[in-house]
């Protein structure tokens, strides 16, 4: 449209869902064939086409939001209910593993010999590895609040600064995480314990890994003059989500690290 006589933004036609859903199948049917027959080439394809999606797709957005001007008011509140529905299915989606969890460890069946931990399982200290990547993430939401108030307030330089610590602990949380799987005493194939243990603190490490790289690109954007102190949605939503990513491993670290063990 050459001028529209109104503040909500129609999108333009777009190649990115379908070429996002192509790469999903490609991905999800790679991945099992990877599994079973050990052949990694339709899951690298549909890695390689994800990434482009993901990649172009987030730059058209950019582009409307900062230089296109389509992200007007009425436009971000729409953006805003639609990051606060995104989180509530995100808790609802783990609110899954933590019903499989406490389903399994408060009335252990009597194949599991009637108690919690199984026989046989090692479990891992709460207060070394784990214990630190609390201290991790927790500071994080620290850094995380510093950059907001540094955008509010025009500090560009703070603002850039602690984005850059936030990402850092991010991925130092993801490596200590990878250590402790490596050195795990137990696999994803021990019983209840180990598949509920996994599943759970893996997709929470995989949220770790989204959520740093969604604040990358928020730093990216930041030192290159997209966020102003009233137009930065894009930098709120991914400290919304880091927090419920925070809140995620509190709820872990008591629940599977602690009292679990």
């Amino acid at each position: 449209m050459a001028h529209q006589m109104h503040a909500y933004h129609m999108v333009d036609p777009s190649p990115w869902p379908l070429t996002g859903a192509v790469a999903a199948l490609l991905l999800t049917s790679g991945l099992a064939i990877w599994f079973h027959f050990n052949s990694a080439s339709l899951m690298t394809l549909g890695l390689a086409l994800t990434t482009l999606t993901m990649y172009q797709w987030w730059r058209d957005v950019v582009r409307e939001a900062t230089y296109q001007g389509h992200h007007t008011p009425p436009v971000q509140k729409g953006l805003r209910y639609g990051m606060v529905l995104f989180i509530t299915s995100e808790v609802f989606f783990f609110a899954g593993f933590f019903w499989a969890f406490y389903h399994s460890s408060l009335a252990p069946t009597v194949e599991l010999g009637g108690f919690w931990p199984p026989s046989g399982i090692t479990t891992l200290d709460p207060f070394e590895v784990p214990l630190l990547n609390t201290a991790v993430l927790l500071a994080s939401g620290v850094t995380v609040t510093w950059a907001h108030h540094s955008i509010l307030e025009g500090q560009r330089k703070q603002a850039i600064q602690s984005l850059a610590l936030t990402v850092l602990l991010g991925f130092y949380f993801t490596f200590l995480q990878a250590l402790e799987y490596y050195e795990a005493p137990f696999t994803i194939a021990d019983g209840v314990y180990g598949s509920t243990f996994f599943v759970a603190t893996g997709f929470h490490g995989l949220h770790v890994i989204i959520g740093s790289t969604f604040l990358a690109v928020c730093l990216l954007r930041q030192a290159n003059y997209h966020f102003t102190t009233e137009h930065h949605f894009g930098f709120e939503a991914a400290a919304w989500y880091w927090h419920f990513v925070d809140v995620v491993w509190l709820f872990l670290y008591i629940s599977i690290y602690w009292w679990g063990s």
